[in-house]
């Protein structure tokens, strides 16, 4: 069960604690897309430079000030605020170790693959190759016979993977690097299924749309001209019943024979 799904009612009556979380709940899941690669780059790495470290630690920093601050509003529009606090413990954890928030989000998940929700997946897939980029090059600037030294080449090499056009000019060499590329690659392919569906789905859906005549519509035609049909030859009847002359009128023959009886 996802942690950080909406509670029962009875922690939030006045239903302002729903209108935060469907105002915040996607920017946070994106924060926490994008700072994946923190949980996956060993901490060991981060010290063989302080620049690196230097950044690390600020984003870190920065992140769990957010978290800490969602956490805290959350409490506080809650009715009952310690409750919240309890049963939310990856909340809390997510202060701690930011990364544990996207690890344990089922909610995430399934918001990328529902229905309808194509830009979502598409963000989620560039925020994740950016993960890729950022993780090759930690992992990969100082390793021996490497040629990914900086920012640029690695996310240079991770758009040719995506799209799975793979020049060959930058290589990754590290296990960790492979295994990252390998990944991207997955996220390129499933990309490029989604949108082939998403098109074919959008071809059948203009089809549908479509009026088609079938067997439905030539029969209905058909009445229509049967009917119509029937109405001119009621119409010719008329007419022929008009401009003929009447039986038994004064100019019939056997009218003078009948008055001349009486």
């Amino acid at each position: 069960m996802d942690d950080m799904a909406q509670r029962p009612d009875q922690d939030d009556p006045s239903g302002r604690l729903a209108a935060y979380e469907e105002r915040t709940q996607t920017p946070l899941d994106l924060l926490a897309l994008a700072t994946l690669w923190i949980v996956v780059v060993p901490p060991t790495d981060f010290s063989t430079a302080h620049d690196v470290r230097a950044i690390v630690l600020a984003v870190q920093g920065a992140i769990r000030v957010v978290y800490g601050m969602d956490i805290a509003i959350r409490s506080y529009l809650a009715k009952r605020h310690v409750r919240y606090l309890i049963t939310h413990p990856v909340g809390l954890a997510a202060v701690i170790l930011p990364p544990v928030r996207v690890i344990f989000s089922l909610r995430l998940v399934r918001s990328i693959f529902r229905r309808g929700h194509l830009a979502r997946f598409l963000l989620a897939a560039s925020v994740l190759v950016l993960n890729g980029a950022i993780i090759v090059y930690l992992v990969e600037r100082h390793a021996a016979h490497s040629n990914i030294h900086t920012l640029g080449e690695s996310l240079w090499w991770s758009v040719t993977t995506v799209t799975t056009v793979g020049y060959g000019d930058y290589v990754p060499v590290t296990v960790a690097g492979r295994v990252t590329a390998c990944f991207i690659m997955a996220i390129g392919l499933l990309t490029l299924a989604v949108l082939t569906a998403q098109v074919a789905s959008s071809f059948v859906a203009q089809g549908a749309s479509r009026p088609q005549r079938g067997p439905q519509a030539d029969a209905a035609r058909e009445v229509t001209l049967a009917e119509l049909d029937r109405r001119l030859a009621r119409i010719e009847e008329l007419l022929a019943a008009t401009t003929s002359p009447p039986r038994g009128g004064p100019g019939a023959p056997g009218a003078s024979g009948g008055t001349a009886g009486l």
